[in-house]
């Protein structure tokens, strides 16, 4: 029941990117260029998906656990790091480049598109390099450490 779930839930995901244009590159290119052809139609997607978000966490989080686990995943770290910065920046970067975000290439991977193709490609091959990055400075600053 689980897996069925998350299948509808991934097409209603997917429906709605594709609907609001959000799949397409040119248009949120546009949205990003405020002094050409912008494009303020994906600030009205954005604001309405925060504004169902917003509702939809105060209804869920009411529960006393999810339907499917033990409890809810939370995070707890609050803090804005040069970590989460750099990410954010990353993230942001790379969307007004190639004009794609993940949850908007994904739905559209399934049109075979190269661009669309080359994008997840350097998306995943990012996700690796990152998570490589990351255990190699923990590795590191685990045997700087001095033995006690």
């Amino acid at each position: 029941m689980r897996n069925i779930l998350t299948f509808l839930i991934g097409i209603l995901f997917g429906t709605g990117i594709s609907m609001s244009g959000m799949a397409n590159p040119a248009k949120v290119i546009n949205f990003f260029d405020i002094a050409g052809a912008w494009d303020p139609s994906l600030g009205f997607v954005m604001g309405g998906a925060v504004v169902v978000a917003f509702i939809g966490y105060r209804l869920v989080l009411r529960r006393p656990s999810p339907v499917f686990e033990p409890s809810f995943d939370i995070p707890q770290n609050r803090r804005l790091d040069a970590r989460l910065l750099t990410g954010a920046g990353i993230f942001g970067v790379g969307w007004g480049i190639a004009g794609f975000c993940p949850g908007g290439a994904l739905p559209a991977l399934g049109t075979l598109n190269a661009e669309v193709v080359t994008f997840v490609a350097a998306l995943i091959a990012g996700m690796l390099v990152t998570r490589v990055l990351s255990d190699w400075a923990a590795a590191r600053s685990n045997t700087a450490q001095p033995a006690e």
